[in-house]
C-alpha cells in the first residue's frame, strides 16, 4: 500500500489539499483480449498546508506527474482512470466531483505550471491578451470579489486587471512590463516565458499551484531565479505549491517538506532538513549521493544501478529490492524479506523539525 501519512496536519498550517490512497491505472478501453490495466501509482497519500512549498521527488517514471495530473483529473481518457482513493480540496472529493464542477476549480482555485512554457502559451497571441484571458475564466471569481470591495474594480474591470498584471509582472522581476506585454512568446527567452507562466498561475489568487518540473528546460542560473520568484510570490499571496521534480538539490533549497516517490509509491516523507540530514530509505540515500557537492567530486559521482521498472514489472513487495545495495549485500533472511510479496513496514522516527518523518523499508 505504500506510505500513509498520519492524521497530523502540516505543523501550524491549515490543510489545503489532502491526497488519500490515490491509485491511477492505465490501459482501460482496450480490446477485452488485451492484458489487464497497469496500475501506475499505488495508494499515494500526502497533505499540503496553506502557503507550504511541498516537493514530490523521484526519477523519471516514478509516477510523480501521473499523481499531479490525477489530482485535477487531467489524465488521458479513456485510457487512464483513478481506481481508488480521494483528493480532498475545499470540502470536495475531486476524484468523484462532476466534470462541470471540477472545471470551476481548474485554473482558478488550483492552477498549473508545466515544463515547457512554449507549449503552455499561444504562439499567435501577445502576452497581454493571454494574461487578460485569465480574467475571463480562471480569475473571474477573484475579479468579482475585488469589484465587490473596490469601486474602481467594478467601474473599469479591464483597467483593474491591467493594474494587477503590471503589479504581478514587477513582482516576477520584469522592469519593463509594457514591452513584455506587447511581445509574442517567440520574442522572449525561456526564463522570461516561465516567469510569465508563474504570473499566469498566480493571477487568479489560487489556493494551490501544481508546478510540474517547471525549470527542466532552463539552464541552472535561470532555474534558481525562476524558483526563487515562484517561492517569493507564492509566499506573499499565501498560495501552496506542489513542486514535482527529480532534483534533490532544488528540493533542499526551496521546499519545506518532501515526499520521495519510487515505482508508484511514496517511500519516504518528512521535513526537508530531516530527510536530507537523516535519509532513512536506501533510495533516498542514493538520490542524495548522486548530487555533486563540488566540481572536484565529479570523478567520484555515484549513481543508482539499474532503472525504474516498467509498471508491468512492478513487484508486489519492495519495488526497490533489485537496485538496493542494502538488499543485495544483506544477509539471506533480509534478501528473502525484500524479495517477498510482503509490503515493507512503514516506521516513523523522531525529528528535530517537529514534522513527521516516515519511511517504508525492511531495514
Amino acid at each position: 500500500m505504500g506510505l500513509r501519512e498520519t492524521d497530523k496536519k502540516p505543523a501550524g498550517r491549515e490543510t489545503v489539499l489532502s491526497v488519500r490512497e490515490l491509485s491511477v491505472a492505465f490501459g482501460f478501453g482496450r480490446d477485452a483480449r488485451d492484458s489487464k490495466p497497469l496500475q501506475v501509482t499505488d495508494r499515494v497519500s500526502f497533505d499540503i498546508g496553506a502557503g507550504e512549498f511541498f516537493a514530490l521527488v523521484g526519477e523519471s517514471g516514478c509516477g510523480k506527474s501521473v499523481t499531479a495530473m490525477g489530482i485535477l483529473r487531467l489524465l488521458p481518457s479513456p485510457s487512464a482512470r483513478i481506481t481508488c482513493g480521494e483528493v480532498l480540496f475545499a470540502g470536495e472529493n475531486l476524484a468523484k466531483l462532476p466534470l462541470a464542477a471540477l472545471q470551476k476549480i481548474r485554473g482558478s482555485q488550483i492552477t498549473c505550471i508545466f515544463q515547457e512554457p512554449m507549449q503552455a502559451l499561444n504562439p499567435v497571441l501577445r502576452i497581454r491578451d493571454q494574461l487578460l484571458e485569465v480574467y475571463k475564466f480562471g480569475a473571474k471569481a477573484y475579479l468579482d470579489s475585488c469589484a465587490a470591495r473596490e469601486p474602481h474594480a467594478a467601474k473599469d474591470p479591464r483597467a483593474f486587471a491591467n493594474d494587477e498584471i503590471h503589479r504581478m509582472l514587477k513582482m516576477a522581476g520584469f522592469t519593463e512590463p509594457e514591452r513584455v506585454l506587447d511581445a509574442y512568446p517567440h520574442e522572449l527567452s525561456g526564463g522570461m516565458l516561465q516567469r510569465i507562466c508563474i504570473v499566469m498561475a498566480l493571477l487568479p489568487h489560487p489556493r494551490l499551484i501544481i508546478a510540474d518540473e517547471p525549470t527542466t528546460a532552463l539552464d541552472v542560473t535561470v532555474q534558481a531565479q525562476v524558483l526563487a520568484i515562484l517561492k517569493k510570490m507564492a509566499g506573499e499571496t499565501g498560495t501552496a505549491v506542489l513542486l514535482i521534480t527529480h532534483n534533490m538539490g532544488i528540493v533542499s533549497e526551496y521546499a519545506q517538506r518532501v515526499a520521495v516517490m519510487y515505482a508508484g509509491r511514496i517511500i519516504e516523507m518528512g521535513g526537508v532538513r530531516d530527510v536530507i540530514n537523516n535519509p532513512l530509505h536506501p533510495y533516498t540515500r542514493g538520490l542524495l549521493a548522486a548530487i555533486p557537492e563540488s566540481h572536484a567530486d565529479m570523478k567520484n559521482l555515484r549513481s543508482i544501478p539499474g532503472s525504474v521498472p516498467h509498471p508491468r514489472d512492478f513487484a508486489v513487495g519492495c519495488r526497490f529490492a533489485d537496485r538496493c545495495e542494502e538488499c543485495v549485500c544483506g544477509d539471506p533472511s533480509l534478501q528473502a524479506k525484500c524479495r517477498s510479496a510482503e509490503l515493507p513496514p512503514c516506521k516513523t522516527v523522531a525529528s528535530q523539525s517537529g514534522e513527521t518523518h516516515t519511511a517504508c523499508c525492511f531495514k
